[in-house]
C-alpha cells in the first residue's frame, strides 16, 4: 500500500473519502479504473477491472431501519441480508433506502457511495468477512475509483460495528 505521504498527496485533489483518510493519517491506496456506464454491477466491475477477488471488494449500501438510515458495507459478490442488518443495529425492520435519500445523506452518487467522508455520520455495519483480509477495497467516492485499506481502519473510521450481514 502507499505510504502516508503518497496517500496525502493523492487525497489533496481527491474525494471527501480520501481527504478523511489522509486527515486520519491512515495508510491507504487509491485505485482508478475506467468506469463503463453500461456496467450492470459497479462492484463486480471494480473487482474485475482491478483484478481483485470479489470477496475483498465491498459495496456501500444504505438501508432504512425503522425509519432511520443505516450504512451497510458488504462484499460485492453477495447481497445484503436486511434482516441481519436490522438485528445488528437493534432494529426490527429494514428495507433498502430511497436512492435520492441515500445520495442526500452521503453526498455521493449511487455507484460511488463511500462509507468514508459522508455528509452525515450514519450508523454503519461492516460485514465481518472484511476482517478475514489484510486489506479490502471500497468506493473512494466516485465511480471508477476505489480505496484499498486495512479493514480495522475502515471499521474504526466509520465507527462501525461488524456483523454477518452479507449472504451469498
Amino acid at each position: 500500500m502507499a505510504n502516508k505521504a503518497a496517500s496525502k498527496g493523492a487525497a489533496s485533489k481527491g474525494t471527501p473519502a480520501t481527504v478523511a483518510l489522509a486527515a486520519a493519517e491512515v495508510k491507504f491506496e487509491v485505485h482508478a479504473y475506467e468506469h463503463d456506464p453500461a456496467a450492470q454491477s459497479y462492484g463486480t466491475e471494480a473487482a474485475e477491472a482491478m483484478g481483485v477477488a470479489p470477496q475483498r471488494v465491498f459495496k456501500t449500501l444504505l438501508a432504512d431501519v425503522d425509519g432511520k438510515l443505516v450504512v451497510a458495507v458488504v462484499p460485492v459478490c453477495g447481497q445484503l441480508d436486511l434482516k441481519a442488518l436490522a438485528s445488528a443495529v437493534g432494529g426490527k425492520k429494514a428495507a433498502m433506502a430511497d436512492p435520492a435519500a441515500a445520495e442526500r445523506a452521503t453526498g455521493y452518487v449511487l455507484g460511488g457511495i463511500s462509507p468514508l467522508g459522508q455528509r452525515k455520520r450514519l450508523p454503519t455495519v461492516v460485514d465481518r468477512s472484511a476482517l478475514e483480509h489484510e486489506t479490502v477495497f471500497c468506493s473512494a467516492g466516485r465511480r471508477g475509483l476505489e480505496i484499498e485499506l486495512a479493514p480495522a481502519d475502515l471499521v474504526r473510521l466509520t465507527a462501525a460495528r461488524t456483523a454477518a450481514i452479507g449472504r451469498g
